[in-house]
């Protein structure tokens, strides 16, 4: 699922191609990815995009009159520039938005999903209250001082990870970048928050800081004045993230993960455990005392 710096550059990049133009035209293929019925989506069609926002991971475009575009791409959508007369035809191809030539030149912006479970969706929100509503609220990771982070981690009592993917508390962090997060800190990612101290969570702080800024800035270089056309969850510079196996990039033992339901959580035994590979739901219920308890078995296996 695209996450802050993902959807930041996003962000940015519909700026640069299309704030303060008109959206000509609207074509659904799936009509079920419009969750509203009022206003109509066909509402913006020959509307100006004031501006275009990020709320925790949804996209926000802004009309004049106080009318909003929430679109939320989940784990599978994405958002492609294609040239202008382009349907959506294919089983991945959602939704089109044609804009004309005004202030730019004529193109189309295609929303695709490559998931036959469908949960990309817009919404159609007019006013700030309505807008308000699909706000879960989490603090901004990149404008939190040391001291509002740590009240809202201590808020709940939960493990790290999903503390930090928790969009009450952090806007924009999910699974992804929380590992990446956890790894930068060298802090397990089932630690309770209750658990950790003042200089631990100083470490977080500046551990998710740090690493969001890093992959901001990385994502940047690589869109550069371009669209942002290969988003992904899997990036190949990732420590751990979607690394299961392959070596830490600090101590070179094999990334482990714990895996549940759709998700995984990827973190370094070594770096982040004191050595100790923690239980696996599924693996560790199959293989029982042959489970490998530390980095030390598990390499020896």
């Amino acid at each position: 699922m695209p996450e802050l710096p993902d959807i930041e550059v996003y962000c940015e990049s519909l700026r640069r191609f299309y704030a303060n133009r008109a959206v000509e035209h609207v074509s659904l293929r799936s009509p079920f990815v419009v969750r509203t019925f009022e206003p109509e989506l066909s509402t913006i069609e020959g509307r100006r995009i004031v501006g275009f926002r990020r709320i925790g991971k949804r996209i926000v475009w802004e009309f004049d009159g106080e009318l909003f575009l929430v679109l939320h791409l989940m784990i599978a959508g994405r958002l492609h520039r294609k040239k202008p007369g382009k349907l959506p035809r294919s089983k991945t191809d959602l939704a089109a938005f044609a804009f004309g030539e005004t202030d730019g030149p004529a193109d189309l912006l295609m929303l695709t999903e490559a998931s036959p479970k469908r949960r990309a969706s817009i919404n159609m929100v007019q006013g700030t209250a309505g807008l308000a509503e699909h706000d879960p609220q989490g603090i901004e990771p990149l404008e939190c001082s040391l001291e509002e982070f740590a009240v809202r981690l201590r808020s709940e009592s939960h493990t790290l990870k999903r503390s930090l993917a928790s969009p009450r508390l952090f806007s924009g962090i999910g699974n992804a970048y929380s590992d990446e997060i956890l790894h930068a800190a060298r802090l397990s990612p089932i630690m309770l928050t209750g658990k950790l101290s003042d200089a631990e969570i100083e470490r977080l702080h500046a551990a998710m800081r740090e690493t969001l800024h890093a992959w901001l800035d990385r994502l940047r270089k690589e869109v550069g004045e371009s669209f942002p056309e290969k988003v992904t969850a899997f990036h190949p510079a990732m420590a751990v993230h979607g690394k299961f196996g392959q070596p830490c990039p600090a101590c070179t033992a094999p990334v482990q993960r714990i895996r549940y339901a759709d998700n995984e959580t990827n973190y370094c035994a070594r770096c982040q455990t004191g050595g100790r590979v923690l239980a696996d739901r599924s693996l560790s219920r199959l293989l029982k005392d042959d489970w490998p308890r530390t980095i030390e078995e598990w390499e020896a296996k």
